[in-house]
């Protein structure tokens, strides 16, 4: 869906709007003192405690820091930085404004989460409202956004990458091949680092050699459907559609990171089973029954393995919930300290919201 800004021969673009170390700027917005200085969020914000990085400014990356990362690590990396605790709901109060900014220009606003959206928009000149864009949510809340313009989601989306910090990029059909084929295959939007040693693996190292690839060699190789979807992102290709629908979830979950290792099978069947129960009451706000339950085990030092099951029928029932997940923690071979557990409740993939 478009919005309708003028005559139909305009041309259509999409846009990715992508806020600049969003929730690091948020801490700064809040904190003028810290601005500049190399901040850090997560956790409870003591990096001598357990978790993991929500996001690092742009000074604290540029010691190494990452999202993902543990606390612990990131102070090692960078002993001087400011450590924050998470604070989701005034991300979430801030995101909103943010969303509010761009539904009041003439587009279709499709949000991504915090921190982006694409906007679907008819106009001879995106640079032009990508400029408005930025300018007015700088305005209207003193953030820094960049944006990647493109004629499809893929390439607006992997512009941003380029326009990044707080710049504008177009990518589209006429400059892909220029751009692009001689980056490495995780430059792909859908691509990590694992897929990437795959690829590789096989002698497909840049998202030409990607592109080049025989369809049918693919699929024997990585499976009938990601084979070549692969090939098809090497391409370039991608959807235009953008929806202001509402997101609907996949999936509930909630996990845990423990301040000391746990090695008593009993208790982390305990506290599985306390997390399925929390798990199950997200399903019964959700008003969708689930159809899967998965686990997540991290092992000491930093190994994490996943174990799911389909449920027999689709379910909301708390105590099905917590039988699942117990059923599949017995999957796990529990001969080394935990470091953290999680539980997932997935939907089915196509069932309409409520």
């Amino acid at each position: 869906m478009r919005a309708d800004t003028g005559d139909v021969s305009t041309p259509e673009w999409v846009l990715h709007v992508d806020l600049d170390e969003f929730i690091a700027a948020v801490e700064v917005a809040r904190r003028p003192e810290l601005r500049g200085r190399p901040v850090v969020v997560g956790g409870s914000g003591d990096p001598t405690r357990r978790g993991v990085v929500a996001t690092a400014s742009y000074a604290a990356r540029e010691f190494g820091v990452h999202s993902g990362m543990p606390l612990r690590t990131a102070a090692r990396r960078c002993p001087d930085a400011v450590f924050l605790p998470s604070d989701p709901a005034a991300y979430e109060a801030v995101s909103e404004r943010v969303m509010d900014t761009l539904r009041a220009f003439p587009v279709v606003v499709e949000v991504l989460g915090w921190d982006e959206a694409f906007l679907g928009a008819r106009t001879d000149d995106p640079e032009a409202l990508a400029a408005d864009v930025r300018r007015a949510v700088a305005e209207e809340t003193g953030l820094s956004c960049s944006v990647g313009i493109g004629d499809n989601k893929l390439r607006a989306k992997i512009a941003t990458g380029f326009a990044k910090p707080a710049g504008i990029y177009r990518l589209t059909r006429d400059n892909w091949v220029s751009v692009m084929a001689d980056r490495p295959t995780d430059a792909l939007w859908g691509i990590g680092r694992r897929t990437a040693a795959r690829l590789a693996a096989a002698g497909l190292r840049t998202v030409a050699d990607l592109a080049r690839a025989d369809p049918e060699a693919l699929a024997e190789r990585f499976g009938p459907k990601l084979g070549p979807w692969y090939r098809q992102l090497a391409l370039g290709a991608g959807s235009t559609e953008v929806s202001s629908a509402p997101h609907v979830p996949r999936s509930r979950s909630r996990e845990t990171t423990f301040e000391q290792d746990l090695t008593d099978p009993a208790m982390i069947a305990e506290q599985v089973v306390l997390l399925a129960g929390r798990v199950a009451r997200d399903v019964v706000a959700e008003g969708r029954p689930a159809v899967r339950v998965t686990v997540k085990v991290r092992f000491a030092p930093f190994l994490t393995e996943t174990h799911g099951v389909a449920l027999p029928s689709p379910t909301s029932d708390a105590e099905e919930i917590e039988r699942a997940a117990s059923a599949v923690l017995r999957q796990f071979d529990l001969d080394r300290p935990v470091r953290l557990l999680g539980v997932r409740a997935e939907f089915a993939p196509d069932r309409p919201p409520p």
